[in-house]
């Protein structure tokens, strides 16, 4: 799936993988086969035990505007937000700057 930027027109990756299965949901990034780029639906915060780099994190609305941004999170932490969000994407590091993604922006995946 690709996300993409509404408020810049960016591409902002193309091979973002939808966290469907129970596999997806709690190895996350863990597995050497899944692509950078994740789309989880959690309430709850994630964790980042067991990953060996940093991720970006973005949460947002069901509109998919960005409500919450994490930049650097680092293995062996976790993150929690407003539990009213349950869209989050885990990302590369620097993502977040790289685009200049900011609260309230929408995004779109197709």
């Amino acid at each position: 799936m690709i996300l993409k930027s509404l408020t810049t027109g960016k591409i902002i990756c193309k091979d973002l993988k939808i966290a469907r299965s129970f596999i997806d949901r709690m190895f996350g990034l863990l597995i050497k086969t899944n692509p950078r780029n994740m789309l989880f639906k959690t309430r709850f915060g994630i964790h980042t035990f067991f990953l060996k780099e940093p991720v970006d994190v973005i949460v947002l609305n069901q509109d998919f505007k960005v409500v919450t941004l994490k930049k650097n999170l680092k293995p062996n932490r976790f993150f929690f937000w407003n539990p009213g969000y349950f869209n989050v994407l885990e990302l590369p590091t620097g993502t977040i700057s790289k685009f200049k993604i900011e609260p309230n922006q929408k995004l779109l995946i197709c």
